[in-house]
């Protein structure tokens, strides 16, 4: 057996696992987290109704379900099937997971979209995983309360002000760096500023859901003004284990 065969037949050996583990973790992983709210809701004497979780639901699902939507399609190119189960597991996707990964690859010198990508991808997120459950081990469980209580007021107020822009801009840089495509970077800095200084300008009720919009324009736009002759023949096309 070839080192080429041997690496397709590990491939298509990981995918089977994955496909079967995956949705199973995920299930778990739901149930548990269901299960504990239940148990917060109806079983603590709180007196909350039924009614009321099923309100609380509609809100939610209201703000958040076009999100649940969108991010698994912005997220997959670069994560790949594998890494999102992980990705999704862990949560923290788009300020820890997909800055890891992207860096990796980076670091690596992979274009997403690639399995070698997404293997990189999933151990990035394996990585970033570890390290933030023994920071917060030490720095939150053991002296997370001496550490914040030795900063002065000022540099907390302003470290929660900037501190989720800056993680976002470290996010959209490192993403930009990564892709090397001019064109679809302009085109996703172009729409996302109509996006919010456009269109949720005119319509504030919208302003939810300008994370999704500007998702899903960007990639309309970007398709419709590809070059027609990257559709056949990439080198980087990501490539199946059973071929």
């Amino acid at each position: 057996m070839s080192t080429k065969t041997a690496s397709l037949d590990g491939l298509a050996q990981f995918d089977r696992t994955t496909s079967i583990w995956g949705p199973i973790t995920l299930a778990l992983g739901f149930l548990v987290s269901l299960a504990a709210a239940l148990f917060a809701a109806f079983g603590t004497g709180l007196g909350i109704t039924g009614q009321e979780v099923w309100t609380a639901f509609g809100i939610v699902f209201a703000t958040f379900g076009i999100i649940a939507v969108v991010e698994p399609i912005a997220y997959y190119p670069i994560l790949g099937r594998s890494a999102m189960y992980q990705a999704f597991m862990i949560g923290n996707i788009a300020n820890k997971l997909l800055p890891s990964a992207l860096i990796a690859q980076t670091d690596l010198g992979e274009k997403p979209g690639t399995r070698r990508a997404e293997l990189i991808a999933g151990a990035a997120i394996i990585g970033a995983a570890f390290v933030h459950i023994i920071t917060l081990i030490v720095l939150v469980g053991f002296l997370g309360t001496w550490l914040l209580g030795l900063l002065p007021a000022g540099v907390v107020a302003v470290a929660r002000l900037y501190i989720l822009a800056a993680v976002f801009g470290a996010v959209t840089v490192q993403a930009v760096v990564s892709m090397k495509n001019m064109r679809i970077t302009i085109i996703a800095a172009v729409v996302s500023a109509v996006v919010v200084y456009g269109v949720i300008k005119l319509a504030p009720a919208l302003a939810n859901y300008a994370t999704a919009i500007a998702v899903v324009a960007v990639i309309l736009v970007a398709w419709f003004a590809r070059k027609r002759t990257e559709e056949s023949g990439a080198p980087d096309a990501p490539v199946s284990a059973g071929h």
